[in-house]
């Protein structure tokens, strides 16, 4: 039986207000956080099952995710972000990390540069531009993961991701970086691209850096 997240909100600087998420757990029993970002698609079944702490922004077709992706106010949701460690930490949370998928792995990646709450990252399958975070300047872990199959350029496909591990590596960013014999958005339970084998190797993956670098 899965576990049912309580809705919260939290206070954040973002000038649209309060931050929204669903909270799994009980934050005084954990030793650490995760904040959980969801896909382009927004706060869906798919990523509640995985377990969120993230405005909810909803779509129901591929076309209406695009444009919210492309109308997303970056700066806000990386103080969204931010709101949602410090609520963990308030709530009992020693640590926070973050991991998130497509836009969520892309604010990910942001986060790990541009929220100092933020301790590890784990980033799946998308890239901010860099107007929005200079990756470079990373300086907690990060544990990468992308799809060898990933269609998607100028985003996250091959032809992104090599370059940007190429540049972490260079930055000296503490890195783990991983690719899969798969295709974007492979953790989705409800995509079409879904891969077990893969989504469970990726979490569990997940779960050890997490263990790892937040005390």
């Amino acid at each position: 039986m899965e576990e049912q997240g309580t809705f919260v909100n939290f206070l954040s600087d973002n000038k649209a207000g309060p931050g929204c998420g669903m909270l799994f757990g009980d934050p005084k029993k954990c030793p650490f956080g995760l904040i959980v970002i969801h896909e382009w698609w927004g706060m869906n079944y798919q990523i509640k099952r995985t377990g969120l702490l993230y405005p909810e922004m909803v779509a129901d077709d591929r076309e209406e995710a695009g444009h919210l992706m492309a109308g997303l106010d970056w700066s806000g949701a990386l103080l969204d972000t931010s709101a949602a460690a410090e609520f963990l930490k308030q709530k009992g949370c020693s640590e926070v990390g973050v991991t998130g998928f497509c836009l969520g792995g892309a604010l990910s990646f942001a986060a790990a540069v541009k929220c100092p709450q933020i301790k590890a990252s784990a980033p799946f399958y998308g890239i901010p531009s860099p107007e929005v975070a200079d990756l470079s300047k990373i300086q907690i872990p990060i544990q990468a993961h992308f799809a060898e199959k990933d269609e998607i350029i100028g985003f996250s496909a091959p032809v992104d991701y090599e370059p940007l591990r190429e540049k972490l590596v260079a930055a000296g960013v503490k890195l783990e970086f991983y690719t899969y014999n798969a295709s974007h958005a492979f953790t989705n339970h409800a995509g079409p691209n879904y891969d077990a084998e893969a989504t469970k190797l990726s979490f569990s993956r997940v779960y050890a850096f997490m263990k790892k670098y937040l005390k």
